[in-house]
């Protein structure tokens, strides 16, 4: 398999999933501006549209859409349990959580990365945004995870969303349970992995 991803944009959650599941997974880097794999490859050929991620399989198809690639990623090694069994609640429970990150998350911070953006639209963007993390904060307050006691790929989609932050200098002290989820998901192998892998973060000595 192929992840086409940007670095740190939301393909960083697939390739997390990939490496927690301890999938075989090549990586080739999208430049979103101009539309091109960093082997000089049409990105809009692989997918039409014309963002990350996109999944290459072995049969040449192409898969696209983080919620669907991370659970068809954990899908493929249900023995790791990064999504419960399908047709369970606590699958629902899953999908759940992945609607959520995806419409209030993640594309909570869409008016931010957009330069001509009126401030006054990217105020009330962070207040949201704010609300948003406030429940995200209560929830864990009481359990490690999001679905509990165990590492998911919810927790690997928010924790991808969630590290946006850093780029929109928005703080997240005021929510200590959140931040220190992020630390929590930071310091797991496969994520330093990713991380590493995509350029984020430097390699250990």
């Amino acid at each position: 398999m192929k992840l086409y991803y940007y670095p740190g944009a939301c393909s960083l959650a697939p390739h997390i999933v990939a490496r927690e599941a301890g999938l075989p997974l090549s990586i080739e880097k999208v430049d979103l501006a101009n539309r091109t794999t960093e082997t000089g490859a049409n990105y809009l050929a692989v997918n039409p549209k014309g963002y990350v991620p996109a999944l290459g399989l072995k049969d040449d198809s192409v898969l696209t859409e983080v919620s669907a690639i991370i659970q068809y990623l954990a899908d493929a090694q249900p023995e790791t349990k990064l999504a419960p069994a399908a047709g369970s609640m606590e699958r629902y429970r899953l999908l759940e959580w992945l609607g959520f990150i995806s419409t209030e998350i993640h594309k909570g911070f869409g008016p931010l990365w957009n330069p001509t953006t009126p401030d006054a639209v990217k105020a009330a963007t962070k207040e949201r945004l704010a609300s948003r993390f406030a429940y995200l904060d209560e929830t864990l307050a009481k359990q490690p995870f999001l679905m509990g006691d165990a590492f998911t790929i919810a927790d690997a989609y928010l924790f991808t969303v969630v590290n946006w932050t850093n780029f929109h200098g928005i703080d997240i002290s005021p929510f200590p349970n959140l931040q220190a989820f992020q630390t929590r998901i930071a310091a797991r192998p496969a994520v330093q992995q990713a991380l590493e892998a995509e350029g984020l973060v430097k390699k250990a000595a």
